[in-house]
């Protein structure tokens, strides 16, 4: 692969200092505006590129690389989450897939904690009421929230940023609980005075914040579902900044609008920017635009990986973050 530059074509903007390396290592082609390609515009772009970097608004099925031709032979994902792509038919092709883990931990791990925050404390209606100019001065009992040290925090997924999450949780004094596809190593569990539950059943019943850190698989999809959901005690409140088709949202919803649960802060949902118009209705709840990685450091890292990834491929080596069937 050293004979010539790679053609790579990026799907979305990145930051500058990514584009303008990727200029200069590769014949790289890169968008003017930031919209999402269309279904079509992504296939086209796929039968002209060595190497794809989309990201996760690009949803590359069979049907789509079965498009692809011969030319394609990577595709460099910005982002850690791969749920967007076919990976076994992609490999079924002989396409890799690379991504970038790791990079976004911390980032997502505060903004867990900045929608605990501002659930419990009642922070997005406090800045309401100052915004609108109808404060009229402090009461005794207004915007009375819930305190954070003591409680306990349910993480579902404890993987990186779960665990990320453990550490901050201790920082403020809640008592940290997990639910895992496998436990930890006692010494993992120890550093982080984490308790393990084999039952999510079990652990959801007793928490007073769950947290979902667990990727979207077959097997998570509607993990939360609303059977699981009615098990939250009504003074609970939930936290997503994984994968939106985790939780039942329209579950949630209900359960929400009825004080079934307490409240919930949500940077990501089961279908997209498609919110359901009800959930923005509710005071109780905290939505944010899937921010939840949205540091110029994080989104700069991960440039450098896919860099990195497509560089090393180019080389004639395995990219150092590729992406197998087995992982997911």
């Amino acid at each position: 692969m050293t004979s010539k530059r790679l053609t790579v074509v990026v799907t979305r903007r990145l930051p500058d200092a990514v584009e303008t390396r990727m200029k200069e290592l590769f014949d790289a082609e890169l968008r003017e505006d930031d919209r999402p390609m269309t279904r079509d515009e992504l296939a086209a772009a796929m039968r002209r590129s060595d190497v794809l970097v989309p990201c996760i608004t690009d949803h590359i099925d069979a049907n789509m690389l079965a498009q692809a031709g011969e030319k394609l032979k990577l595709i460099a994902n910005y982002g850690a989450g791969v749920d967007h792509i076919d990976i076994a038919s992609a490999r079924q092709r002989g396409v890799l897939v690379s991504n970038t883990p790791g990079v976004v931990t911390e980032d997502t791990a505060d903004m867990v904690m900045a929608l605990i925050l501002a659930v419990r404390r009642r922070i997005p209606e406090g800045l309401a009421v100052m915004q609108s100019g109808r404060w009229e001065g402090w009461a005794p009992t207004a915007f009375m929230g819930g305190r954070i040290g003591g409680t306990r925090l349910g993480i579902l997924g404890m993987g990186r940023i779960g665990t990320a999450v453990a550490r901050r949780a201790r920082a403020f004094g809640m008592q940290v609980h997990y639910h895992n596809r496998r436990r930890l190593r006692p010494e993992q569990e120890e550093e982080v005075e984490a308790t393990y539950w084999e039952s999510l059943d079990q652990m959801v019943s007793r928490m007073d914040v769950l947290s979902i850190n667990c990727p979207h698989t077959p097997a998570t999809f509607h993990l939360m579902n609303a059977r699981r959901l009615r098990l939250m005690k009504p003074s609970a409140v939930i936290v997503n900044t994984s994968r939106g088709e985790v939780i039942d949202e329209n579950a949630l919803t209900r359960m929400l609008r009825a004080g079934e649960i307490a409240g919930a802060g949500l940077d990501v949902y089961e279908r997209g920017y498609d919110i359901n118009p009800r959930l923005r209705e509710l005071p109780n709840v905290v939505l944010l635009p899937h921010m939840g990685s949205a540091t110029i450091e994080g989104r700069i890292e991960m440039g450098e990986k896919v860099i990195i990834n497509i560089k090393t491929f180019a080389d004639g080596h395995r990219p150092p973050d590729l992406v197998v069937p087995s992982m997911l």
